[in-house]
């Protein structure tokens, strides 16, 4: 079995809470990259990266838990969940050397593992992330409520493409693949419990907060975000840039390097996968 967007081979594993876990596992090198997609994606959106670094380093892409080709079922699905499910999956491999690369809610995801798990590496690399914008009771239900996500995950194919649609600042061609693919995953399972899975990442990304715990990360961060990122952070909410918001997270860790990217929005690894590969390449050596 293939990822069809990536061309890459479905691999499995059994995690210790049962759930199958599907991934992507590229290349070799003495360094590991570890890469954890965002909400409601897959691995898949790692392919123009896996695709150059895996020249140099050993890439692996997973999806979490109700994601892409991996198990779904009544799992918490929230941050620290998904957290203990990339923790478990590198002590299941005996991963050493690891890099995690994580995008939006991975991003959210690794700040949480490193917090939890403090030596499990000692470089990090955060894709636009989530977990930098921080809200109060009001403004979680405000964020909520401005997502609809059972508009955006109804059986109309048009509502999903929207939103990966506006995750771009110009939207490549090449996208198309890759959205028909995840089209294909939601329709593969009950609507309800894709639904379900949705609306509890979400909540996890509101009620898991680690913002004020940035100040007690050690590792070397590398963070890249797009100016033109339309989703982080939520303009209904705050009125401010994604440069603002980027640099005052940032200015709470010891190590760590900002890159903005012009003219490139929130994917961007996959609208800029030459410069972000060339960020990364130099950030892990």
């Amino acid at each position: 079995m293939y990822y069809k967007y990536a061309k890459y081979k479905t691999q499995y594993i059994r995690l210790s809470n049962g759930c199958n876990l599907a991934y992507i596992d590229e290349g070799k090198g003495d360094t590991t990259l570890l890469m954890v997609h965002g909400l409601a994606n897959y691995a898949g959106v790692w392919a123009k990266n896996i695709e150059s670094l895996k020249e140099h380093y050993r890439c692996i892409a997973i999806d979490l838990p109700g994601n892409g080709y991996s198990d779904g079922g009544d799992y918490l699905y929230s941050i620290n969940f998904f957290s203990g499910c990339v923790y478990d999956f590198m002590l299941k491999l005996k991963l050493q050397n690891v890099v995690p690369v994580g995008h939006s809610m991975g991003g959210q995801v690794l700040l949480n593992l490193v917090i939890n798990h403090p030596t499990v590496c000692e470089k990090l690399v955060l894709c636009a992330p989530a977990g930098f914008e921080t809200f109060s009771q009001l403004e979680k239900t405000l964020y909520k409520t401005s997502m609809h996500f059972f508009d955006f995950f109804s059986t109309e194919e048009n509502s999903l493409r929207k939103i990966i649609h506006a995750s771009f600042y110009h939207y490549p061609k090449y996208a198309d693949a890759m959205l028909q693919e995840l089209v294909e995953l939601m329709h593969s399972q009950p609507l309800s419990r894709y639904r379900k899975m949705v609306e509890a990442c979400i909540d996890g990304m509101m009620e898991e907060p680690v913002y004020d715990r940035l100040h007690t990360i050690q590792q070397q961060v590398l963070v890249i975000y797009g100016e033109r990122d339309a989703l982080i952070p939520n303009r209904l909410i705050h009125h401010t840039t994604t440069r603002a918001m980027a640099e005052e997270a940032v200015a709470k860790m010891s190590h760590v390097r900002l890159e903005m990217l012009t003219g490139c929005g929130h994917f961007v690894q996959l609208e800029k996968p030459g410069v972000v590969n060339e960020y990364i390449g130099e950030f892990v050596g």
